[in-house]
């Protein structure tokens, strides 16, 4: 017997290997990088945490997802084995704690987010051990041609070098056979060492409906009333709101239903997932960030309310149905309307010519080290956040900056003592320093806030001495302490032409909206294309020769003398051209000058009523997202808005 399969027997009590599982721990155990691509539930954890148990040194594991890193520790914690988790909800002695563990062996498995990995100074630290393995799931992140790209993955393959890692494992469900070339060049990994088990999901019934807007609802409940009694169901949707109205209308109409959003708070998400854990509620209406690390294997139904924004999407959110082998019901409530909202979050992603340009410029006025506050950046340069976190890390691919360590430049000071009585305390020298730092603050309701470095700068002092005294009065129980206001270092390395990077970003920003749309229309030619459902499936990420399913919808609509029913389930997209009251709509915004609308693409986004940072941010008390006109055209195609925008 293989000490893989004793391993997996005595440690992990399962009897056997799953599909692909032992070729990639054979390839792991024989110094071999490997990427496994295995559909959702098929058991990708085990490939990297019985290597962890056979292997000298520590396995680090990537993943996105803080509360799947959660589950997988406690899990482990269950079978006797030590794992850890780095996160910001650690305590500091939590932390000292993890380090002695991970220096003495007893932990063996270290999960931590891709963020994570872009603090030098954690870097600097898990340097000084041996990593024997670096996992990385969800790894289709990796490519930026991919459809759920993450910046910070982009520098994993840069991380694994400087940590001097012994061998990597990629890890993901949905890779497509040019996403897998790009994880494999990325991690030098070798033809042989690509396992990819079957797409396929044979008690997966795939359904696609044609369906008016207006219908939706009404066919959503009649196919709920068709499934088995309290049958475990989610239901996806593109917005927020529409996640609550279609809860509503469900549980108007006597179902057990509860909406999930990102919207929410925590708590209240969390107590939505805990509840469809335990069965307490039937069906979860949600939008794309509920289901991500939940363990439910008996969803027996998902229901796509709108319209996919990718086939790779569309297979991660069904796969969650019927892991436990059982046959589940999935379909696809389609209408092309929903084609213009979906559009617009990609078009609403792409920053303007103008914004990357500043961007660039602040780039090169800073001096060889600087640090920036990515929200104020990002505000600053009306860029969304993660918009702004790739052009950084274009930046430092190309060897432009390198990040260093992130640091909370803003200590938020409750007073435990009264702070007269803390001043007295103090010989006069001392006293005096204090009291300098306390009239730097800004005083709110619960809690003082102090500025470090334009407290630094003020009292002519190391920013140091300052966050020192305050550290010191917190150990002395004299004040509790928060930290807020986080800041990214940065090193310049190198200033190419600045025109030459500026164009090339343009491009960059351009392809993804460009890739972004065709992956849309990729779902609405899946829906119309009459041959197997589950055969397209499988032939986009590279599967051939399967045979037909039977029980797709597609399958269930050939005739039967062999030929195929309707050939067309959805309209081509045209857009609404615009109007003439449209076209001066347009032109009275513009003509009120306003400095956050000032270049075609900030004007069409506000009428489109897609949020940037100028849109929600406060001016003078007003938002223009208040605005009477904000969204005024989001019935409008985009690229027609900013056409005429651009005209003018």
């Amino acid at each position: 017997m293989s000490r893989a399969l004793t391993t997996l027997q005595s440690c992990f009590k399962l009897p056997s290997f799953r599909p692909g599982q032992e070729a990639v721990i054979d390839a792991l155990l024989s110094g071999r990088n490997a990427l496994a691509v295995f559909p959702t539930g098929g058991g990708k954890s085990l490939c990297y945490q019985l290597p962890a148990m056979l292997l000298d040194g520590l396995t680090l594991v990537v993943s996105p997802l803080i509360a799947l890193m959660k589950d997988q520790v406690d899990a482990l914690a269950a079978l006797g084995i030590k794992a850890a988790r780095m996160d910001s909800s650690l305590l500091p002695d939590e932390i000292q704690s993890m380090w002695a563990d991970i220096k003495s062996g007893h932990c063996k498995i270290l999960y931590v987010s891709p963020e994570r990995l872009q603090n030098e100074r954690f870097v600097q630290r898990l340097s000084q051990f041996q990593i024997a393995l670096l996992a990385v799931d969800e790894a289709h992140c990796i490519s930026e041609w991919g459809h759920n790209f993450r910046p910070d993955y982009l520098k994993l393959a840069h991380i694994a070098k400087d940590l001097r890692v012994q061998r990597v494992l990629a890890l993901t469900a949905t890779a497509t056979p040019s996403v897998s070339q790009d994880i494999c060049r990325q991690f030098n990994i070798q033809p042989q060492d690509h396992i990819q088990t079957g797409f396929a999901r044979p008690n997966l019934s795939i359904h696609i409906t044609p369906c008016a807007s207006q219908a939706k609802k009404p066919r959503l409940l009649s196919a709920i009333h068709q499934l088995e009694t309290n049958a475990a169901t989610v239901v996806y949707v593109t917005l927020q709101q529409t996640a609550v109205e279609v809860a509503e209308y469900l549980q108007q109409a006597g179902v057990s239903a509860a909406y999930y959003h990102a919207g929410m708070k925590p708590e209240e998400r969390d107590a939505i997932q805990n509840r469809f854990m335990a069965n307490e509620v039937q069906v979860v209406v949600a939008t794309i960030a509920f289901g991500m690390g939940i363990d439910k294997s008996d969803i027996r139904a998902v229901f796509h309310f709108n319209l996919p924004k990718s086939i790779e999407n569309y297979v991660q959110e069904i796969g969650r149905a019927g892991r436990d082998g059982q046959a589940s019901h999935c379909e696809m409530l389609a209408s092309i309307e929903d084609r213009l909202a979906l559009a617009n979050f990609s078009y609403g992603d792409t920053p303007d010519a103008s914004a990357l340009r500043a961007f660039v410029d602040f780039i090169y006025a800073q001096p060889e080290t600087f640090d920036i506050s990515k929200y104020e950046l990002s505000n600053e340069l009306d860029m969304r956040s993660l918009v702004l976190n790739t052009a950084l890390t274009y930046l430092e691919l190309q060897n432009v900056i390198k990040a260093t360590t992130p640091f909370y430049d803003t200590q938020k000071v409750a007073f435990k003592t009264p702070p007269q009585e803390i001043l007295a305390m103090f010989d006069s020298n001392r006293s005096e320093f204090l009291q300098k730092v306390f009239e730097a603050g800004k005083q709110g309701r619960t809690f003082l806030s102090i500025d470090l470095t334009a407290t630094a700068e003020a009292l002519k002092e190391e920013r140091s001495r300052i966050s020192k005294a305050l550290n010191y009065l917190e150990e002395k129980d004299l004040i509790t302490l928060q930290v807020a206001g986080i800041r990214q270092g940065y090193r310049v390395l190198n200033k190419p032409d600045a025109e030459v990077l500026l164009q090339g970003l343009i491009a960059q920003f351009e392809k993804r909206e460009t890739m972004d749309i065709q992956r849309l229309d990729q779902v609405i030619a899946l829906a119309n294309e009459p041959r197997c459902l589950s055969n397209q499936l499988t032939e986009y990420f590279g599967e051939f020769n399967n045979p037909p399913c039977g029980v797709c919808s597609h399958c269930l609509a050939v005739k039967m003398d062999g030929s195929v029913g309707q050939t067309s389930m959805l309209p081509a997209y045209h857009p609404q051209p615009l109007t003439e009251q449209d076209r001066q709509l347009i032109q009275s915004v513009k003509r009120e000058q306003r400095a956050e609308l000032q270049t075609p693409r900030q004007l069409a986004r506000f009428l489109c009523g897609m949020s940037s940072p100028a849109t929600s941010k406060s001016v003078n008390k007003f938002r223009l997202r208040s605005h009477k006109l904000f969204g005024a055209l989001e019935q409008r195609d985009f690229l027609l808005v900013l056409e005429k925008a651009a005209e003018l």
